[in-house]
Order: C-alpha cells, then sequence, then structure tokens
C-alpha cells in the first residue's frame, strides 16, 4: 500500500506539474489494476478513523491481489487541497475512490458527476448518486451500551465527552452515550467539549482535562484520531472509551472498551460491484447487524450485573428488536424528541441536530 502526505504530493505537483505527480493522465488498459485511492485527513498511525479505512482495505488486497492498487493520501486537509488532490488521482486513472471525511463531499461528488466510470465512498456525508455512496457507522448502538457501563461505574453523576465536529453522526453518538447512561441512572448529566479538529493532540488533551476538573469521572473520545484524550483520563485515574480502532495499550487501568468498525465487509462488497458493472449509490448507514460496529476490550470493572443487561441489549440491537433511539424522548430543551412508542428512522437519526435531555452543553451555532 502507497502512503502520501499532503506535503510530499503538494512538493511534488509543484516541481513537476499537478498532471506529473500521480502518473502519466493514461486510460487504464483492461488488463490493469483498478486503481483504490483512500483520502484521509490525518495521519493514518495505529489507532483511529484513519487506521481504520486504511485496515478496511487489506482484504481486498487480498482478495484481488496485482489486480488492484491501493494508495493511501494521509493529512489531506478539507478544502481546495482535497479537491484537487482527489481530481488528481482520478485523472490519473485511479477509478475507485474512498474519500475519508465529512469535509470532501463537495470535491468527491463533482468528481462522481463528471465521470460516471468512477465509483466514490464519501464518508459520513448524506449526497447519493448513482456511483457516489456515503456510508456512515451506527456508533450510537455502541455508545449506548457504553453508556450503561459509564453510568455504573460513574460516582459523581457527570460523564463527557470531547468531541471532533458537530456533524449528525458524532450529535447521535453523544445523545445514545447519555440515553443508555440515563437508563441505569436518570439523573446523570453529559457535558461536551468540541475541539472542531479531526487531529489536534495539544486541544484533545487540553478539552479532556477541562471535563476532569468538572468532576466528569467517565470521558468519551468522540471521533479523535489520537489517543491524547485516553492518556490524559489514564493519568488522572478516570474510564475512557473510543470509537473506531482499540486504543487499549494507551490506558491499561481505565480503559472502558472501544465501539470498533470493520469497514472491509462493505469496501469489499463495493469493489466488487464495481468490478461487476453493478454498483449502484446508496446510502449505507451500517451498525452491529452489518458486521461493522462492535464493542470490544470491556473493562472488567463493569459490574456483572450490568454488564448481563449491557449482552441483552446488544443482542436485541443486533436482531433488530431495540433501538437506542426509541420514544419518548426529550429534547434538550424540554420539548419532544420523539415520541413514546416512536422509533427514529436512518433517515431522521443521519439528520439529527439536536441533544437530548441530559446533554448539558448547547449546540454550537
Amino acid at each position: 500500500m502507497t502512503k502520501l502526505t499532503r506535503r510530499n504530493l503538494m512538493t511534488a505537483a509543484a516541481a513537476t506539474g499537478l498532471a506529473g505527480v500521480l502518473g502519466s493522465r493514461l486510460a487504464l488498459a483492461a488488463d490493469e489494476p483498478l486503481g483504490i485511492t483512500l483520502v484521509v485527513p490525518s495521519p493514518i498511525g495505529d489507532v483511529g478513523w484513519g487506521h481504520a479505512l486504511a485496515a478496511g482495505l487489506e482484504p481486498i488486497k487480498a482478495a484481488y491481489g496485482d489486480k488492484v492498487k491501493v494508495t493511501v493520501l494521509e493529512n489531506i486537509a478539507e478544502g481546495p487541497d482535497a479537491d484537487r488532490i482527489m481530481n488528481k488521482t482520478v485523472a490519473d486513472g485511479n477509478k475507485f475512490l474512498v474519500a475519508g471525511s465529512f469535509g470532501y463531499q463537495n470535491g468527491a461528488l463533482q468528481i462522481a458527476r463528471r465521470d460516471p466510470s468512477v465509483t466514490v465512498l464519501h464518508a459520513s456525508g448524506f449526497q447519493v448518486a448513482p456511483n457516489f455512496s456515503p456510508f456512515a457507522a451506527k456508533y450510537f448502538q455502541g455508545t449506548y451500551l457504553l453508556g450503561m457501563a459509564a453510568a455504573a461505574l460513574s460516582k459523581t453523576g457527570k460523564l463527557g465527552s470531547v468531541s471532533a465536529f458537530a456533524i449528525p453522526e458524532l450529535i447521535t453518538s453523544i445523545n445514545a452515550f447519555t440515553l443508555g447512561a440515563q437508563a441505569v441512572k436518570p439523573d446523570i448529566e453529559v457535558s461536551v467539549v468540541w475541539v472542531n479538529s479531526w487531529f489536534d493532540p495539544a486541544r484533545e488533551q487540553e478539552a479532556a482535562k477541562a471535563l476532569i476538573a468538572q468532576k466528569c469521572d467517565v470521558i468519551f473520545s468522540n471521533a479523535q484520531d489520537t489517543p491524547s484524550v485516553i492518556s490524559a483520563c489514564e493519568e488522572a485515574g478516570v474510564y475512557a472509551f473510543n470509537l473506531n480502532s482499540s486504543m487499549k495499550k494507551y490506558a491499561p487501568k481505565t480503559y472502558l472498551g472501544c465501539i470498533s468498525t470493520d469497514w472491509s465487509p462493505f469496501f469489499k462488497a463495493s469493489v466488487d460491484a464495481h468490478l461487476a458493472g453493478s454498483f449502484k449509490g446508496a446510502n449505507a448507514f451500517l451498525g452491529v447487524a452489518d458486521k461493522v460496529v462492535e464493542v470490544v476490550d470491556w473493562n472488567p470493572d463493569v459490574p456483572a450485573d450490568v454488564m448481563t443487561k449491557i449482552k441483552e441489549i446488544e443482542a436485541k440491537i443486533a436482531d433488530g428488536s431495540f433501538s437506542p433511539f426509541t420514544g419518548p424522548i426529550a429534547k434538550a430543551d424540554g420539548s419532544e424528541g420523539v415520541a413514546s412508542g416512536a422509533t427514529m428512522a436512518d433517515a431522521e437519526i443521519i439528520a439529527m441536530n439536536w441533544h437530548v435531555k441530559g446533554v448539558s452543553t448547547p449546540l454550537p451555532k
């Protein structure tokens, strides 16, 4: 797998002209490998979102061998640079693009619309086209379960979340975390610090320390690509958990667990469909039942009776008989969010832009 960073890619572009960075603009012969490019805004590293996406492509390489060529472009900031780089990789003949950040949506969608022969998978978005599929994980299924565990372990009744951006995918994760905690302790409260970055170790660590100072004794690291929050919590003796890939080695004592994501089933099926000429763009919202989301590395400190309840709920989530977003659910302002007995549809969850009662931090305007 080839790894390129924004720095070396843009340096090469300046030196040779953008047309020469990834190869000459020639149509691929029928027997040439399928070029697959993953673009992510942060370093791949050994943990986090980018790491999970890159790992999801490994089974494709194993299955297809030299029939595919995978390139990873890391540290590509959202905005004009990302648009130019994504356009360049497609212009050079790569026909399968994984745009691995919410902020890549507009540029990636334009690529798909201009070239129907290209298949684009876009992380966390909402736009759909015949050759363009947004994909997102039902993290909320896992955060509900970890909310139950967090409430059982909390002594202060105050939980916290260091969160990247106030987009629906992360809002739903916080909301389900809160609802799961309230299922164990109804009066529990959740505070949120938005760092407005996918990768800012110093700011993430500061945010964690600020929540700990507010007596939050379980912290949810919500979409950080570094173990900064997890490490800060370990140092302070505070439980913490995260999304995407395990960070247990950074907090051997206070790690509560991980909502792990395995994108390989979705990526493999999408590549299969592209090669067969049968790909159809659709909104892929994937969870426990799809074997994309799984809670791993449970801390043994979770009381046995609570863990029994957690496993019961987990089984119901898997078979579809339980949803964290079944009413009655009140919004943070006290108004009705979900009526009693009603369950939010996936389309409503994907668009969620409000917090549930119990989240004490207002959403940024």
